[in-house]
């Protein structure tokens, strides 16, 4: 048989973890050390030498985007159609599982997946009928508490009540109540695919042992980012019957936050004493001198099992540091590195700005844009681009110029002012009988008495709130209008 596609492209590292005997291993890979390389052909090799059918592969990633990519790779590989490996996040395979077993998990079977705003207006409807004052008990802190609850596998009854604790008490409560409208819905959350198909698992050991049966091996991605539920959910399935190999780096767990637990890795090697580690080391993406960098930075993490990143590639230049007197400065900075390094004959599209929160971004892009250098953010919504940005500049706009039917619309009813579709739809056809603006439509209307109750007032006290900007324009500057 010949599997030199599989293990030629490979480092000495790589070959010993895709080739390891098929049974638990900890691959412990740094930054850009070839992980995913790794996952994709053991899994190429676990079909090909081991034989096992894909229909016996399981493999858990952290984002669709990964486990498409890993089923292309394979499919490139082995050119074959990769359908029937189970590739998924621990979301959707949990998902999958529960629609498969509607009936043993306690669900209807049309049972509906709450998102995270659908989840939220059932916590306020918990705390109107429950009288839980909202300005006290804000429901997103609710949220939190109930999803990490579910991610520490505890349910409200679960939760042992402390007399003392206030705190405890309502979240409990709140809690408690959710998890019934919930059931009686037929309602899941995020958290809740995980916990129920955890229970699944206990609860019918038959359907266990089917999948028990039916997977031959299971591989994880990103296994320093998994929870208490999620390293349950795999710990219970795996047992001492299904092999499974877990990547991971324990100097880049940064989901502590979300109840990621990287402590989950030495776990592992506790709970699989007799599994096999192999370290990623070698570096494909950086240089010398930005590995030099980060492992005396992390050399210094607590707990670490300890790897040494190198690579065979180029030294790279010196990195430097700016100490920056603040934000504007900083700003400044780093505008004026990138107009020199575009002076220089360089590409924009070769020069990144890297920040830690997306607050940081306003002064970093007005700094951008007095330079006249074009920019994009990923990750998130340029500055500009935010809803309460784009509602303030239209205000701005409408005090300008009052046929900015645009920036009408959008504030007219920001905040709710009772302005509702149908008035809105008044206004709009008015206003092209007579080819005049929203503004002269409102008008208009509003002084031959057409309209009426909430819509009435909320246009009259809107036109007052324009008008009495529109006398400070004279006085004010542009930053006390804003303010205003």
């Amino acid at each position: 048989m010949d599997v030199s596609h599989i293990i030629d492209p490979l480092n000495d590292a790589q070959r010993e973890a895709v080739t390891a005997q098929n049974d638990h291993l900890l691959v412990l890979a740094g930054a850009g050390s070839g992980k995913t390389r790794v996952l994709v052909h053991r899994i190429a090799w676990l079909m090909t030498v081991d034989r096992v059918p894909p229909t016996g592969i399981l493999a858990v990633t952290f984002t669709n985007k990964a486990a498409k990519e890993m089923r292309y790779r394979i499919e490139q590989m082995m050119d074959i159609p990769a359908r029937g490996l189970w590739f998924g996040t621990f979301h959707g395979i949990a998902h999958r599982l529960l629609r498969s077993h509607w009936k043993d998990a306690g669900l209807p079977e049309n049972f509906q997946v709450l998102d995270s705003d659908d989840q939220l207006r059932l916590i306020k409807r918990v705390m109107r009928e429950n009288q839980i004052d909202e300005s006290k008990w804000p429901p997103k802190q609710a949220q939190w508490f109930i999803s990490s609850q579910k991610d520490e596998g505890l349910r409200a009854d679960h939760i042992q009540e402390n007399p003392g604790d206030h705190f405890l008490s309502i979240m409990l409560k709140i809690y408690r109540q959710y998890e019934k409208l919930c059931q009686q819905g037929g309602l899941v959350d995020f958290g809740e695919l995980l916990l129920r198909s955890h229970e699944l698992w206990l609860h019918r050991p038959e359907l266990l042992a089917h999948y028990q049966s039916r997977f031959q091996h299971i591989l994880v991605d990103e296994f320093q980012d998994t929870n208490t539920i999620q390293y349950a959910w795999l710990q219970v399935l795996a047992s001492n019957r299904v092999p499974m190999t877990v990547v991971g780096d324990d100097d880049q767990s940064i989901y502590g936050w979300r109840g990621a637990k990287v402590e989950n890795i030495q776990q592992y090697q506790r709970d699989f004493p007799n599994a096999r580690l192999v370290r990623l080391e070698q570096n494909y993406r950086s240089t010398q001198m930005i590995l030099k960098a980060a492992n005396a930075v992390i050399a210094n993490n607590q707990g670490r099992l300890g790897k040494e990143l190198w690579t065979d590639g180029p030294e790279g230049e010196p990195i430097s540091l700016y100490a920056a007197f603040n934000e504007q400065d900083e700003a400044n900075y780093i505008a004026d590195s990138i107009s020199a390094w575009v002076q220089d004959g360089n590409l924009r599209s070769e020069s990144a700005i890297l920040y830690r929160s997306n607050a940081q971004s306003r002064v970093l892009e007005e700094s951008l844009m007095r330079q006249g250098i074009p920019y994009r953010v990923y990750g998130g919504l340029r500055f500009y681009d935010r809803q309460e940005i784009r509602n303030a500049l239209a205000y701005l706009r409408l005090v300008q110029y009052r046929r900015d039917d645009a920036a009408f619309e959008r504030v007219v009813n920001v905040p709710p002012r009772g302005i509702g579709a149908k008035s809105l739809a008044e206004l709009r056809e008015y206003a092209t009988e007579q080819s005049i603006s929203l503004w002269e439509s409102a008008e208009r209307l509003l002084e031959a008495g057409q309209v009426k109750g909430r819509a009435k007032t909320g246009l009259q006290s809107f036109i007052a709130i324009i008008e009495g900007l529109s006398d400070m324009v004279g006085d004010a500057s542009l930053h006390g209008l804003m303010k205003q």
